[in-house]
């Protein structure tokens, strides 16, 4: 069973509603969960956010969608994507941030693919050097993996409380990376800024309304034909 989380929230520093901001007549969010449902390997969806009064009305756009949403303590990230595995249990879990409309379904199933095939603990495809672009991360972690995680956040949180003590001896797991060739690290699809999100709006006009289930080749086609998009806000985008 594997269990993807998108974590998402209304009150992102530094773009707030990021997920109910319109792409092609629907809220980021929605629009996002489209492209995840897509991918071949993941069993389930569920959204997982903030016990924030500000988070209400997210719920109630996600789970219009027929989408299960878990909500959790605003500060502590790691606390809601253990409580959303707790909430709906699987051997593992696919976290994936609020910041990616544009994630690729392909590359998701790469990144599952590799983390199954070796075994590990856990599976990036955002590593230095040899990234996929901003916007397309995906970590697969183990749910055993994704527990220690949290009961050792749990414990340093409480040495903390109680005074300078030795820390407790640190998870040790198994790390894999799905390599980008060439590095496409510094390009730039993730929505953090208004031009970012100016950006993925263009490639949605331009390209939703041809073909809802558009590929990543499909964007970078578009960029390639539109050079002011390529470094749209300054930033690298092809």
């Amino acid at each position: 069973m594997i269990l993807a989380v998108l974590q998402a929230r209304m009150g992102s520093e530094r773009l707030p509603g990021r997920p109910s901001m319109p792409l092609a007549r629907a809220p980021l969010v929605v629009r996002q969960i489209e492209r995840m449902a897509r991918a071949r390997r993941l069993d389930r969806i569920v959204v997982s956010t903030t016990t924030d009064p500000a988070d209400d009305v997210l719920e109630a756009v996600v789970r219009r969608e027929a989408v299960a949403v878990h909500r959790g303590p605003p500060q502590d990230e790691l606390a809601r994507l253990a409580g959303a595995l707790d909430a709906h249990p699987a051997d593992h879990v696919v976290r994936v941030g609020d910041d990616s409309p544009l994630i690729d379904p392909d590359l998701i199933d790469a990144t599952i693919a590799l983390h199954l095939s070796e075994g590990a603990d856990h599976t990036t495809n955002r590593s230095p050097g040899a990234a996929f672009p901003a916007g397309q991360g995906v970590e697969v972690i183990t749910a055993e993996g994704l527990r220690r995680l949290a009961a050792e956040s749990v414990a340093l949180r409480l040495r903390a409380a109680d005074g300078p003590e030795a820390p407790p001896t640190p998870v040790r797991w198994s790390s894999l990376a799905l390599l980008a060739q060439p590095d496409q690290g510094e390009v730039r699809w993730a929505v953090e800024s208004p031009a970012d999100y100016a950006f993925v709006a263009a490639v949605y006009d331009a390209l939703y309304p041809v073909d809802r289930a558009f590929t990543s080749a499909d964007v970078r086609a578009l960029l390639e034909r539109r050079p002011n998009l390529a470094t749209f806000g300054g930033a690298r985008r092809l």
